[in-house]
């Protein structure tokens, strides 16, 4: 990955707060974890066009801290559609609030498989207007 910020907007834009801290003080691997598994989920979701459930979290790579007071943006991208699963790569970019300039913090890839009411696997459909 490079070090260049998407071009596309983030699915998630949140800013961490002190009660996303562990005991130590510091930002909760686990949150950023679980808004990179629901900007992946949107993204997955969009593309299948329906309910999607996480089954694997690929190659997690936790660069540089995150700090009480960051805004935090999530860009998810499909990177991979299978038969009935889709693979999305995540990276998590922090911006301290008082200034202007971004860093990676946080990257990884997530596996869904599409799923239909009674929770079973079903096909992805082919991509088209309602998978942008």
């Amino acid at each position: 990955m490079s070090d260049a910020l998407p071009s596309a907007e983030p699915v998630i834009r949140i800013v961490a707060m002190p009660a996303d801290t562990n005991p130590a003080g510091d930002i909760f691997g686990g949150w950023l974890l679980s808004l990179m598994d629901m900007a992946a989920g949107s993204a997955a979701s969009r593309r299948a066009q329906g309910r999607c459930a996480t089954v694997a979290v690929d190659a997690m790579d936790f660069l540089r801290p995150v700090l009480v007071g960051d805004e935090v943006s999530l860009y998810a991208d499909v990177v991979h559609v299978g038969r009935t699963s889709l693979k999305v790569r995540v990276e998590a970019w922090r911006r301290n609030r008082y200034q202007a300039g971004r860093e990676r913090v946080t990257e990884g890839t997530f596996t869904f498989v599409a799923i239909d009411e009674g929770r079973q696997p079903r096909v992805v459909p082919p991509a088209g207007p309602a998978a942008g």
